[in-house]
């Protein structure tokens, strides 16, 4: 038998069926429900329904770095047939987002300008009731000067404390006349809100980094009763049924990426690069190119000559090969042998624009024309011209004896 406050107890007992509720939702592997917002990083993890056996979608993670999907495999694991359906969460989740924000943004306005007109109600009342109290005040004085004019001059008594009453009186008047005054110059610099910029302050902080993927699944969960999802094959689609509370439903048609289409493709400007290169360098140099010019691969890795080849492998780009080479091309290390000094001085005869060179791309490695290195101005180019590096006039020698 239950008797309600038959005891005084430490919480009341609409608080504790609120924490039984609460309980109840945090309850781990409830069967057929939905499931609470326990952070990772789906987003509609434990929300999902599958649309063809009716049993809730799990998330799975693949790759590196880890990519949620979700996924129907009761039946397979039960039955051993084939899973209903699998989807990735990277185009599923934002969709999800920003139907919730174009959801909420119609009703945030509406508060917003509810609650914007409700503090303009308050301050109205507040100025009137100030002019009500300078009235009042302006009433006392009038009625203290009428009294002391009214008294006897020979009775100073009576005369010195009506005219204190007056003074009184007036400077209540005063003190009234400047605090309405201030109130209307304070209340005048406020600012009208801004309602057309809440849609995006709403995404701000939908999107912040600081907000964890737990507190968007526990804002998520407070408009939505459930989804259902279902997958068009032919039209590869996934088929969102969104349950809002309250009765509501919409339909949300979200495309599955092609084969290929994800989110560690290689830049297109990586690509550029290695076709321009591709057939007078190597894949090592090619590489390095890359490296310099701090492009990465899909995957935000650092290029090498193998990771090259088979980019180029997979893209059909022409490589190069040596036996190809012509002789007319030579790169810097080549033409530093063939003058018979060091790689260094070739650079400074490039620093100097003595020895003409060709760059494919900014950041690539200087190709050189054979021809150019028999011109005079190469070969009698001074081997000694003092130090690279530029002394200046003010520095100051750390050994002067030496």
């Amino acid at each position: 038998m239950l008797l309600r406050d038959h005891h005084e107890g430490y919480i009341d007992w609409s608080e504790f069926e609120r924490n039984q509720s609460l309980i109840a939702v945090n309850t781990f592997a409830k069967k057929g429900g939905i499931k609470s917002g326990r952070g990772g990083q789906a987003l509609l993890a434990g929300l999902l329904t599958c649309g063809r056996c009716g049993r809730r979608l799990s998330v799975s993670y693949r790759g590196r770095p880890s990519h949620p999907y979700y996924q129907c495999k009761s039946i397979n694991q039960m039955l051993a047939k084939p899973r209903c359906m699998t989807f990735g969460a990277s185009r599923i989740d934002p969709a999800i987002g920003k139907e919730i924000l174009s959801a909420v943004t119609p009703m945030a306005i509406e508060a917003a300008m509810e609650a914007d007109r409700a503090h303009r109600d308050n301050l109205e009342e507040r100025h009137r009731m100030m002019e009500l109290d300078l009235q009042q005040a302006r009433y006392e004085a009038s009625l203290a000067e009428r009294r002391y004019a009214a008294c006897d001059p020979d009775n100073r008594l009576i005369a010195a404390q009506l005219e204190k009453s007056w003074e009184s009186a007036l400077r209540r008047v005063e003190t009234c006349e400047a605090a309405l005054t201030q109130a209307r110059q304070i209340d005048a610099g406020i600012p009208t809100p801004d309602f057309a910029g809440i849609a995006t302050d709403l995404e701000a902080a939908w999107s912040a980094p600081n907000v964890d993927t737990r507190c968007r699944q526990q804002l998520l969960r407070t408009l939505v009763t459930d989804i259902v999802a279902d997958v068009d094959e032919e039209q590869r689609e996934v088929i969102l049924t969104i349950h809002w509370k309250g009765g509501q439903h919409s339909q949300l048609r979200i495309r599955k990426p092609n084969p290929g289409e994800h989110g560690q493709k290689t830049p297109d400007a990586a690509l550029a690069v290695m076709r321009s290169m591709a057939t007078r360098w190597s894949d090592a140099d090619i590489a390095a190119t890359l490296n310099r010019m701090g492009m990465q691969t899909g995957q935000g890795k650092t290029w090498t000559a193998r990771r090259v080849g088979a980019l180029r492998t997979v893209h059909k780009i022409h490589g190069y090969r040596s036996a190809e080479k012509n002789g007319e091309g030579l790169t810097l290390t080549e033409a530093a042998k063939k003058l018979g000094v060091t790689a260094h001085r070739v650079r400074r005869l490039i620093k100097e624009g003595v020895l003409p060179t060709e760059q494919v791309v900014p950041d690539a490695p200087h190709q050189i024309r054979a021809a150019d290195l028999e011109k005079d101005e190469v070969t009698q180019f001074p081997r000694y011209r003092g130090p690279c590096r530029i002394k200046m006039e003010n520095q100051k020698c750390l050994f002067p004896d030496v």
